[in-house]
C-alpha cells in the first residue's frame, strides 16, 4: 500500500512553464525598475538646479570716482550667457525623475528709465533646447512642441517695471512682471515674480513661469506607458544682459 504520505504530486510541463515565464517576467520587472533606479540616481545623477541669479561681484570703480556707479538707464540685450528652458516632474518606470532641457540660443533686450523697466522682449530658439536625454529631446522637438512649426517661444512685457529707486550696484531686486507670453504658437498673459541684479556694467534677471501645456495645446510628455509627467511644468530663465552700444 503507498505511503500518502511520501506521495508527491507531479507537476505537468505546462505548469513549470508558466512558473517559469512569470519568474522571468518578476526578474525582467526587477531589472528594469533596478536599473532605472541605478541610472537615474547613480549614473545620470540629479537634475540641474533650478537656475537663479549669479553670485553678487562687487562693482568697479573708475580711479577718478572711486564711489560712482553709472546709471542703468538704457537698453540692455541679452548675451550667450543667459539661459531659458523648461522644468517638468516625469515617473520614468516607477522612479520619480526631474526632466530638464535648456538653451544659450536666446537674444532680446529691456529698456531701463531711471525707476522703471519701460519695455521687455525675448526671443528662445526652441529646437535648441536640450536636455540629457537624446530620446527626450527627439520627443520634444517633435509631438511636444512641433519645432519645426513653431520654431520660438517669445515673452513680452505689457506693463511697466516700477522699481521705486535706481537700483543699487550689487543689491538684488524683487519684482513682479506681466506680459504676454508665447509658446507652441499660442499666446497668453502671464504674471511671475522675478529677481535682478544691477552690477554697474551688466544686469542678471532669472525667474521662472508655471505653464499648463494644455493651455498652449501643447500634448501632454508622457510616453509609450513608459514615461508619464505631470500635465503642467515650469518655464525657467536667467537673463544676463550688457548694456547696448550708445546706450
Amino acid at each position: 500500500m503507498t505511503d500518502p504520505v511520501k506521495t508527491k504530486k507531479k507537476r505537468s510541463p505546462l505548469t513549470w512553464i508558466v512558473g517559469g515565464m512569470v519568474g522571468v517576467l518578476i526578474l525582467a520587472a526587477l531589472v528594469v525598475v533596478g536599473g532605472t533606479y541605478i541610472y537615474i540616481h547613480f549614473i545620470e545623477g540629479p537634475a540641474p538646479k533650478p537656475l537663479t541669479l549669479p553670485k553678487a561681484t562687487t562693482p568697479k570703480h573708475s580711479a577718478t570716482s572711486p564711489t560712482s556707479v553709472a546709471s542703468p538707464t538704457g537698453t540692455w540685450q541679452a548675451t550667450g550667457k543667459s539661459v531659458v528652458g523648461y522644468r517638468v516632474n516625469e515617473v520614468l518606470f516607477g522612479q520619480n525623475n526631474v526632466a530638464v532641457g535648456r538653451t544659450n540660443a536666446v537674444t532680446g533686450t529691456i529698456t531701463v528709465d531711471g525707476t522703471s523697466v519701460g519695455s521687455a522682449s525675448f526671443t528662445a530658439q526652441m529646437a535648441d533646447v536640450h536636455s540629457d536625454q537624446s530620446e527626450r529631446d527627439g520627443q520634444f522637438d517633435g509631438r511636444i512642441m512641433e519645432v519645426s512649426r513653431y520654431p520660438t517661444a517669445t515673452f513680452a512685457l505689457t506693463s511697466p517695471i516700477s522699481l521705486g529707486r535706481i537700483p543699487t550696484a550689487g543689491a538684488t531686486v524683487h519684482e513682479t512682471a506681466t506680459g504676454n507670453l508665447m509658446l507652441h504658437g499660442q499666446t497668453h498673459a502671464v504674471t511671475f515674480p522675478v529677481s535682478a541684479r544691477y552690477s554697474g556694467t551688466s544686469i542678471d534677471v532669472t525667474g521662472s513661469i508655471p505653464v499648463t501645456f494644455a493651455d498652449y495645446g501643447i500634448e501632454n510628455p508622457s510616453f509609450a506607458g513608459t514615461v508619464t509627467t505631470d500635465s503642467h511644468g515650469t518655464l525657467e530663465f536667467l537673463l544676463v544682459l550688457d548694456r547696448t552700444t550708445g546706450s
